[in-house]
C-alpha cells in the first residue's frame, strides 16, 4: 500500500479529485521537468544532435519495463488514435473478416475499424454489455474462425469492468486473429504483460493514468509488424539519421525495430521530459502497489456509497482503480453541478458516476465525497 502522496501534487486542501480516468494531475517533478524543458529549447545552441536521440530512448526503456517488453517494440507516438491507425493500417482485414470491439468502447478505438471494415468489405461486430457483467466470457464468445482483429481496452472506460487480456489473447492466437490492445486507462494502474497477452499492439496516452502530459503516448509493436507501413516518413525514424551532416543522403531503410512507427518531432523536449518523469515515479511505485492502494480506496468508497442506496459493480469483474456507481432512477439532474460546486470532482459516463482516484486521495476526500452525495440525493 503506497501512503498518501498529495505532496507531490498541487491539490488544495479543499479539493477530492476524484477523476484521473478523465485526466490526471500533474507530479510537480513532472511540472518541473516540462519548465526545464520549455527553458531548453529557448536556449537552442545548447541542444546537440544527441538530444535529439537520448530522450526518446529513455522514454522508449521506461516505457519497455513498465509492460515487460523491449525498448525496440516501442514507438513514441502523440495519441492513442495514432496508434490504433498505424495498427488498422498494417493488420490485414479479407472481406467478410470480422473486427470485433466492445459496445460503449472509446471512441479512438471505434471510428478507425469501421472504417477499415468499410474499406476492406470486412464485419464490424459489438460485443454488448453482458448482463453479468463478465466481459471475458462475452468477447471470449464472439472471437471464431473468422476474426481478423480483437481491438478492446484492458478496462472498459465507463465503470472499470475488467478484461482478462491473457485469455482474449491467448483466443486470438488459436484462431489467428490480431490483438490490438488500448491500455490508455489502466496502464500505470493496473499491471500488464505484453508477452502473456500475446498483443500485437498496445497502446497507451500519456495523461491519464502513466500521470504524463497531453498529446504524448506509446505503443507497443510485436515483432512480426516491425516491416509494417508507419503513418508517416519523418527524418528521425531513418536509418543514419544521427549524422546531421548526411541527411540528404536519403535512406530506404529505418531506424530498426518499432522506431519507424515514431511520430514527427519525436525528441519533444518539454512533453518528454515530463513522460519521462512520469514513469520513473510509477516505476517507483509500481502499478501492482497503486493498484492495490486504488483497489482498497474505491472498495471503501462503494461500501460507504451502498448506504445511499448507490449501486456498484462486482469488485471481481472490475479493474480496482476503477468504481461505477449506478442510480436505482438514473443520476439526479444537476448532479455533477452540485458534485463541483463543493470541490468534489467525478465524471458521469453512460449511466454510470465514474469515480476514479489516486495515491493523492485521502480519508478527508471520501469522507466530502460521501457527504456532498449525502445532501444531493
Amino acid at each position: 500500500m503506497i501512503p498518501c502522496q498529495r505532496s507531490l501534487f498541487d491539490l488544495p486542501d479543499d479539493v477530492a479529485y476524484f477523476n484521473c480516468a478523465y485526466m490526471s494531475p500533474l507530479m510537480q517533478p513532472v511540472v518541473a521537468a516540462g519548465t526545464a524543458g520549455v527553458a531548453r529549447k529557448a536556449r537552442p545552441w545548447e541542444i546537440v544532435p544527441a538530444d535529439f536521440f537520448a530522450g526518446p530512448e529513455r522514454a522508449r526503456g521506461l516505457f519497455a519495463d513498465l509492460i515487460g517488453g523491449a525498448a525496440d517494440n516501442v514507438a513514441v507516438i502523440p495519441a492513442a488514435s495514432y496508434g490504433i491507425a498505424t495498427a488498422a493500417r498494417n493488420i490485414p482485414i479479407a472481406r467478410n473478416q470480422r473486427v470485433v470491439v466492445l459496445a460503449g468502447q472509446f471512441p479512438s478505438n471505434v471510428y478507425v475499424w469501421r472504417e477499415r471494415t468499410r474499406e476492406t468489405g470486412g464485419r464490424f461486430t459489438t460485443v454488448r454489455r453482458p448482463g453479468d457483467g463478465d466481459w471475458t466470457a462475452a468477447i471470449l464468445d464472439a472471437i471464431d474462425d473468422n476474426t481478423a482483429i480483437v481491438a478492446t481496452p484492458n478496462c472498459h472506460w465507463t465503470d472499470g469492468g475488467l478484461i482478462d487480456v491473457a485469455a482474449v489473447g491467448g483466443r486470438c492466437r488459436e484462431v489467428g486473429a490480431a490483438f490490438v490492445l488500448d491500455l490508455t486507462q489502466s496502464l500505470g494502474a493496473l499491471p500488464f504483460d505484453v508477452a502473456a497477452a500475446h498483443a500485437d499492439f498496445a497502446i497507451a496516452a500519456c495523461y491519464k493514468w502513466l500521470m504524463g502530459p497531453y498529446s504524448l503516448g506509446f505503443m507497443h509493436v510485436a515483432p512480426r509488424y516491425h516491416e509494417g507501413r508507419p503513418l508517416e516518413h519523418n527524418w528521425m525514424a531513418r536509418a543514419g539519421s544521427e549524422d546531421f551532416t548526411a541527411l540528404v543522403n536519403y535512406r530506404n531503410d529505418f531506424q530498426p525495430g518499432a522506431r519507424r512507427f515514431d511520430m514527427g518531432e519525436t525528441a519533444n523536449f518539454h512533453l518528454l521530459p515530463m513522460a519521462i518523469a512520469a514513469l520513473e515515479q510509477l516505476h517507483a511505485w509500481t502499478p501492482a502497489a497503486v493498484q492495490a492502494t486504488l483497489a482498497d480506496m474505491t472498495g471503501t468508497i462503494a461500501a460507504r456509497a451502498a448506504g445511499l442506496g448507490l449501486i456498484a459493480s462486482d469488485p471481481r469483474l472490475r479493474a480496482g482503480h476503477f468504481l461505477g456507481l449506478r442510480f436505482p432512477g438514473g443520476p439526479p439532474d444537476g448532479l455533477l453541478d452540485r458534485l463541483a460546486e463543493a470541490r468534489v470532482h467525478v465524471s458521469l459516463r453512460g449511466d454510470s458516476m465514474r469515480v476514479t482516484p489516486h495515491v493523492y486521495n485521502n480519508a478527508a476526500d471520501i469522507d466530502r465525497l460521501i457527504e456532498t452525495l449525502r445532501a444531493s440525493l
